[in-house]
């Protein structure tokens, strides 16, 4: 008889509501702003983040899920008798964090070797950020819920993954500039032109997919390329910052153009906003 734990990390954006019905254990990157320390998720929601973010003169700073709470996550499960837990990590290229749950868990089987025989752990590194990956562990949470096998549950976050898509448009070009996102020159041109550049992560790495001129033609460019690229009949999910006028111009356009509503809308969670801006829409959707 199974019994299965599925976790992942903060950057996955799970809305807490959606955690807390499925029973999943996500575990926070640190941030540090302005001389403080916080825990991503716990200690500040996103909107208390994005005042923080627009009022730094120094872009905060993220560190990864310390290898010790990766071993107080796997002891825990270990005792409470599941049988499988089953991690998805954000991008092990943007982050120390996959690398620490691997690790952790070799650190954790050597000191309990009894364990090897009664838990097995699956790292999932996502290769990218946010409700990219988030929505693939709320597939397998569900799947697991429901009495999957973990082959099954593996195999619908892996897939999940593989064909998950994220488009961000960042409104103000700020943050994606100190963050690397964007070179500081052509940063520079698109805030004097008023571009908005439209990001997206392929095998771990940031793309500028397309520019578009002005926040009305972002709006629909955004919507665009979702309708070219998304698989139709599959469900997808709206990200939204500090803007709530471009968020509703978003909504009302995906409602009136695609073929169904958004499952979900949530706010950017405070680790994409380091690098987004607060300023900003997106839309997760599976190609």
């Amino acid at each position: 008889m199974y019994k299965i734990k599925v976790s992942t990390d903060s950057t996955s954006d799970i809305p807490k509501n959606l955690v807390q019905e499925l029973d999943i254990a996500v575990l926070p990157l640190t941030i540090y702003a302005q001389g403080k320390e916080y825990k991503d998720g716990i200690d500040l929601a996103p909107e208390e983040f994005y005042d923080i973010l627009e009022r730094s003169e120094e872009l905060p700073t993220t560190s990864q899920v310390s290898a010790a709470r990766y071993t107080e996550l796997y002891e825990q499960v270990w005792r409470e008798g599941y049988t499988h837990l089953i991690h998805t990590s954000i991008n092990s290229k943007g982050s120390g964090t996959y690398q620490a749950a691997v690790i952790s868990r070799d650190m954790f089987f050597e000191e309990h070797p009894e364990a090897a025989q009664q838990l097995t752990i699956h790292i999932i590194d996502s290769e990218t950020y946010s409700m990219i990956y988030g929505m693939a562990v709320l597939e397998g949470a569900r799947l697991a819920k429901d009495g999957a096998d973990p082959e099954t549950v593996i195999a619908a976050i892996t897939e999940g993954v593989e064909h998950g898509r994220g488009m961000f448009v960042p409104m103000n070009l700020r943050c994606v500039r100190r963050s690397g996102r964007v070179s500081a020159a052509a940063a520079f041109v698109g805030d004097a032109m008023g571009l908005k550049p439209a990001i997206t992560f392929e095998h771990g790495a940031s793309k500028v997919v397309s520019k578009f001129r002005g926040d009305k033609r972002a709006v629909q460019g955004l919507v665009d390329i979702v309708k070219k690229e998304r698989k139709p009949g599959t469900p997808y999910c709206l990200v939204y910052g500090n803007n709530a006028e471009i968020y509703e111009k978003l909504k009302e356009i995906c409602e009136a153009e695609l073929d169904q509503p958004p499952v979900l809308s949530y706010p950017v969670g405070n680790i994409i906003s380091i690098n987004t801006g607060p300023n900003m829409m997106g839309v997760i959707y599976r190609r």
